[in-house]
C-alpha cells in the first residue's frame, strides 16, 4: 500500500494542469504529451517565452533571445528599436533592447535571419509577474469557491496568462515546448507554454490566487499585466532552489537531505526495477486467467527502464533547473510564492531545513531574474484537517505545519527588518476547509494583491497590507505582556481575543486569557486601554516564560490589525522547543529526529491529557465558583 504522502504527491503532479481550450480535441490525441512547438526548433527560432499575445516587463531594458544557424547574422526589432546579433558556435543569440513605458497599444517583434523572418503580434508592455510554489498556488480558477462568477467575468483584455509545462530533470532547461501535456488523473490533455489573452475560457484553468492577483493589480493601475505560472503540485522548497546553493548552505538537515538523495540517485537500477514490475505484470496476468478473466487493453507488460529518482520532481534543484531556468534573464515585475506542505512531513528538522534554505530560495529567484531587489510575496501554508477549539487546544500543537509558517513569517522578517523593502508576506490560516486544498482562494489572492498595489504601484496610503508585529517581550509575575508596532483586535465578532497559549519551563502549553493594557490616568476619565500591548495569562500556568499564536495546522486565532482590516497577526512563537519534545517528560530522552508512530502516540496521550486537565479545572471553577 502506498503511504499517503507518497500518494498525495502522485496526485498533486497530475492535478491542477493547463487550460481549458485543450477539452475540444483532447478525445481524438493519444495518451501521451503531444509537442506542438519543441522547446529549441531547428533554424531560426526565440525562446517559447517569447510569443504573441505576451506582456514584456516595462520600465526594464529588454533581453530577447534564441537559436538560429551558427554564425548567423539575427535582426530583432520592436517599438522602434532594433539589434543585430551574430549567432554563437552553440547556434544561441541574444540581444538587449532599450526600456519601454508601459503600453496597452498592441506592438510588434520581428525576428530577421538570413532566410527566415519571424513576427510575433499583440504584445503590450506592462507588469510581469511569476506565480511560484505547489498545488495551492496551481489550484485552478474553476475549482474554488464563488469561482464561477469570477470566470463569467474574467473579460480583461489587457491581463496575459502563460502556464510553464511540468518539465522534470537536474540539468538547466534552456527553453520550454509548447505541448498538450496528457492528465492521467483527468484523462485528457491539457495546453502547456503558450500566452494567452484573459478570457474566460482561458481564465477558469488559471491559477485562482494568481488570476485575482492579476486582476486586482489591472483594475487599480490599468497598465498591462502578464502572469507566468511556474507552479507545480507536490513539490518541496529545496526542488524550487538551485543545487549549487544547497551545497554552499552550512546546515546539518540540508547536507543531510542532499547526502539522502545522492545515495537514492546511485543505488537506483533501472533493470531491477523493469524487472520487478514486469515480474508483478506475469503475476497479475497469471491472477486474471485463473479467475476466468481477460486483463484490460490498456494494461501491457512494461519494457521502458524508468530513470527513478535522478528525474524526481522533488530531487533538490529539479524544479529550479527544468521550470526557472526556461526563464532566467527573463526581465518580470516579481514573484508571489505559495507552497510549505510536502515540506510537513519530517517534524521539526523539516522546518529547520525550511527555515535554512527558504531566504536562499528567494536570493536564487531574484538572481535568476537579474534583480537582487526583485519584490518577492510569501503566502504562508494554508490550512488542513479538523479546526483547533478550546477543547483540543494541546492536541492540534502537535503538527508540522505552524513550524513551517513559523520558518515562512521569520524569513520575512529577517529580511524585511534588515532593510528589504520589496518583501511581503500575508497569512492564509484563517481561510480554513478541511482539505489540503482550502478552496477560499479569492481572498488569498486579494492579500498578496494589496501588498504588491501598496508597495510598488503607489497606494501604500490608502491600502494597508503588513502584518502586526511584535516589537517586545515581557515576562512578568505570572504573565507574558507583548508589545505590538501598531493597535490589534479580534475580528469583530463581539467575542475575546482567541489563539495565544503559554508556557513554563515544563512546557506545558495552555490557552491564554489575552487582555489589552491598561493604564491608570490622572484625568477623570479613569483608566485608559493601550491597543498596542497584549498581557497574556493562565490560571494553568502559574509562571508562563513563552507564549505561541495560531499554533496548528487549522488553528484557532482572531487576532488582526486593527482599523478594518482583516490582516491577520501571523503564526509565531517565542520559544525555540521542538515539536517532538513538548511538553517535556514524554520521552525519556530528547528526541532529535522525527517522531515513530509509538513516539507520536505517546506525545498525542499527553498533550489530550492536557486538555482534559484544564476541562477539570474549568468545570471546578464553574462547579465552586469564587467567594471573591
Amino acid at each position: 500500500m502506498l503511504r499517503f504522502s507518497t500518494f498525495l504527491t502522485i496526485v498533486l503532479v497530475l492535478m491542477f494542469q493547463g487550460t481549458v481550450h485543450a477539452q475540444s480535441r483532447a478525445r481524438s490525441m493519444p495518451k501521451e504529451d503531444v509537442v506542438d512547438v519543441p522547446a529549441i526548433s531547428d533554424g531560426l527560432c526565440i525562446s517559447n517565452v517569447f510569443q504573441s499575445n505576451m506582456v514584456l516587463q516595462r520600465d526594464k531594458p529588454i533581453s530577447l533571445w534564441g537559436w538560429a544557424e551558427s554564425g548567423e547574422e539575427v535582426n530583432v526589432a520592436i517599438g522602434g528599436n532594433q539589434k543585430t546579433v551574430v549567432a554563437d558556435a552553440d547556434r544561441s543569440w541574444k540581444v538587449t533592447l532599450p526600456a519601454m513605458a508601459a503600453s496597452s497599444d498592441p506592438v510588434s517583434l520581428t525576428v530577421k535571419g538570413a532566410t527566415a523572418t519571424l513576427t510575433l503580434e499583440n504584445i503590450l508592455i506592462g507588469d510581469v509577474w511569476v506565480l511560484g510554489g505547489q498545488s495551492n498556488m496551481e489550484f485552478p480558477l474553476d475549482r474554488i469557491e464563488n469561482g464561477e462568477l469570477e470566470i463569467v467575468s474574467a473579460n480583461f483584455p489587457n491581463i496575459r496568462i502563460l502556464t510553464v509545462p511540468a518539465l522534470n530533470g537536474p540539468d538547466k532547461k534552456l527553453g520550454f515546448p509548447r505541448l498538450h501535456e496528457w492528465s492521467g488523473w483527468f484523462s485528457r490533455h491539457y495546453r502547456k507554454g503558450d500566452w494567452d489573452v484573459c478570457t474566460p475560457e482561458i481564465a477558469r484553468e488559471l491559477s485562482a490566487i494568481g488570476y485575482v492577483f492579476a486582476r486586482r493589480l489591472h483594475m487599480a493601475s490599468q497598465i498591462p499585466i502578464g502572469v507566468i505560472d511556474a507552479s507545480r503540485g507536490g513539490t518541496t522548497v529545496e526542488t524550487w532552489t538551485p543545487d549549487s546553493v544547497l551545497k554552499e548552505i552550512d546546515s546539518e538537515q540540508v547536507k543531510t537531505l542532499l547526502s539522502d538523495w545522492e545515495q537514492k540517485v546511485a543505488d537506483w537500477d533501472s533493470q531491477a526495477d523493469l524487472d520487478q514490475r514486469i515480474k508483478s505484470y506475469r503475476q497479475k496476468v497469471d491472477r486474471f486467467k485463473r479467475d476466468g478473466r481477460e486483463m484490460p487493453a490498456s494494461e501491457t507488460e512494461p519494457n521502458d527502464l524508468r530513470p527513478g529518482p535522478a528525474m524526481d520532481q522533488n530531487r533538490p534543484g529539479n524544479c529550479f533547473a527544468s521550470m526557472i531556468g526556461p526563464l532566467t534573464g527573463l526581465q518580470v515585475k516579481g514573484v508571489i510564492f505559495h507552497q510549505g506542505y510536502n515540506n510537513c512531513f519530517n517534524g521539526t528538522n523539516g522546518a529547520i531545513l525550511y527555515r535554512h534554505v527558504f531566504p536562499e530560495m528567494i536570493a536564487s529567484w531574484r538572481a535568476a531574474f537579474d534583480d537582487p531587489d526583485l519584490p518577492f510575496g510569501i503566502l504562508s501554508l494554508c490550512t488542513e484537517g479538523p479546526v483547533q477549539t478550546l477543547d483540543n487546544y494541546c492536541e492540534m500543537m502537535a503538527n508540522p505545519g505552524p513550524y513551517i509558517r513559523e520558518a515562512q513569517y521569520q524569513t520575512f522578517v529577517d529580511l524585511f527588518s534588515a532593510g528589504d523593502q520589496n518583501i511581503g508576506f500575508v497569512s492564509t490560516y484563517d481561510l480554513r476547509r478541511r482539505w489540503y486544498h482550502p478552496q477560499l482562494k479569492i481572498p488569498a489572492g486579494e492579500r498578496i494583491a494589496r501588498w504588491a498595489l501598496a508597495t510598488e504601484y503607489g497606494f501604500d496610503r490608502s491600502i494597508r497590507w503588513k502584518p502586526p508585529m511584535v516589537q517586545q517581550r515581557n515576562v512578568g509575575e505570572g504573565t507574558i505582556e507583548l508589545r505590538f508596532d501598531e493597535a490589534v483586535s479580534a475580528v469583530d465578532d463581539g467575542g475575546p481575543i482567541l489563539g495565544f497559549a503559554v508556557a513554563g519551563e515544563d512546557r506545558r502549553f495552555h490557552p491564554a486569557d489575552a487582555r489589552y493594557l491598561e493604564r491608570t490616568k490622572d484625568d477623570p476619565g479613569g483608566p485608559q486601554t493601550d491597543k498596542k500591548v497584549l498581557v497574556l495569562v493562565s490560571p494553568m500556568v502559574p509562571r508562563p516564560v513563552h507564549y505561541r499564536y495560531a499554533w496548528a495546522r487549522s488553528p484557532l486565532g482572531n487576532l488582526q490589525a486593527d482599523r478594518m482590516t482583516d490582516i491577520p497577526l501571523a503564526t509565531q512563537r517565542s520559544d525555540d522547543w521542538r515539536l517532538e519534545n513538548v511538553p517535556l517528560g514524554v520521552h525519556e530522552v530528547e528526541v532529535t529526529e522525527k517522531l515513530d508512530r509509538q513516539q507520536k502516540q505517546k506525545l498525542i496521550q499527553a498533550l489530550h491529557q492536557q486538555d482534559i486537565e484544564r476541562s477539570l479545572m474549568k468545570a471546578e471553577a464553574l462547579r465552586s465558583p469564587s467567594k471573591n
